[in-house]
Parts: C-alpha cells; sequence; structure tokens
C-alpha cells in the first residue's frame, strides 16, 4: 500500500498536527511510530521532514534533566526528547484545514490509543509453540498491573501464517487490540458480512 502524502508539505504539517495535539514531549521514535502507524505517511519521508522540522525551529529538542546531564553511562542516557514550538504551534493551526478529515481524526485517535498503551507500562508477551499434528499453538497477551487486558489463543495451520502473526503482534500490539474490541463490539461488522 503506498502511503497517501506523498507531498512533503502536507506530511510536515502532519507531524505538527498531531504533535500539537498531543502536547507533550516525545522522542524521536515514539514521534516516528505515531506518525507512521496507520501508514499515511513512510518512514523514510517522516524523518526527512522531521529533520527539516527541527532545521526551521517548529520542532524543538529539549535539553536533558540537569541530573543526567554529564552522564557518561551509555545505559543511564535518558531519550531525547522532541516538542512543538509555538511557530509550529501556528502552523499546524493555520494550515490543518489541508489535510483531509479523516486522516487527521484516525491519525490522532490511534496515537492517542498508542501513547496510552505505552504509558500505563502494558507487558506484551506473544509466544508459541509446535503441536503434535503439525499446527502451532499461539497465545498473545496484554497486561496492564498484573491485570491480563487480553488473552488470546489459537491453534495455527502453517509456519508461514504463524510467523506473520507473531510478527503483527509484537509490532503493533495496540491495533490488535483494537481491531478485536472493534470485532466484538460490532463497530466493523462489515468484515462478517
Amino acid at each position: 500500500m503506498q502511503a497517501p502524502l506523498k507531498d512533503k508539505n502536507d506530511i510536515k504539517i502532519f507531524i505538527l498536527y498531531l504533535l500539537k495535539n498531543l502536547n507533550y514531549p516525545l522522542d524521536f521514535n515514539t514521534i516516528s511510530d505515531i506518525v507512521v502507524q496507520d501508514e499515511f505517511v513512510n518512514y523514510f519521508d517522516f524523518a526527512e521532514c522531521f529533520a527539516e522540522l527541527l532545521d526551521a525551529g517548529n520542532i524543538e529538542q529539549l535539553p536533558p534533566p540537569a541530573d543526567t546531564q554529564g552522564s557518561a553511562d551509555p545505559e543511564n542516557k535518558p531519550k531525547e526528547l522532541y516538542r512543538i514550538t509555538r511557530n509550529g504551534i501556528t502552523i499546524a493551526e493555520q494550515l490543518q484545514s489541508n489535510l483531509l478529515n479523516v486522516i487527521r481524526e484516525k491519525s490522532l485517535k490511534s496515537a492517542m490509543r498508542m501513547l496510552s498503551f505505552k504509558s500505563r507500562g502494558s507487558d506484551v508477551r506473544c509466544t508459541s509453540s509446535e503441536r503434535e499434528d503439525g499446527r502451532y499453538d499461539l497465545r498473545c497477551e496484554v497486561i496492564e498491573n498484573g491485570c491480563k487486558l487480553l488473552e488470546l489463543g489459537l491453534i495455527i495451520d502453517t509456519k508461514y501464517q504463524l510467523d506473520k502473526m507473531l510478527y503483527n503482534f509484537n509490532e503493533r500490539p495496540e491495533i490488535v487490540y483494537r481491531g478485536i474490541i472493534s470485532l466484538l463490539t460490532g463497530d466493523i461488522n462489515y468484515l462478517i458480512s
């Protein structure tokens, strides 16, 4: 699938829109995950546009906390955090109408869910084992504060299917969780008919 946003200005507005509405500092990898997760933007376009926004002063890197400056231990080095600047907010407010509403709304909802999943410290586990009949058992869990939010067990026919499911769950557990909830609540009944 080709990312629908290809114009660099649209991608920059999209990044600024998300940062403005999330309204707190994030590290580069989290921003990247948020921007590319719904596949409206590909990673390489994101990285290029993010660097240009940083150079233009629309996004700024925050200084590390005073108690960690000069730390020689790379294990304890804090992540570099970024936030939108006042100028970036102005651009996002003035130009956000150029983006399709459906793209803005879907991406913001996805970003908020993703951050919520990460910030709550959810433990995501996905394991598999081969069965005697040549098929595979797959067990996926999302655990939060000792409580299982999701426990899913499946029997999978092929190693190819198993590998795809393991990859997708580990890479996007919040999307799998959201999809299961949507199916069970009937929000996406069109898949059933």
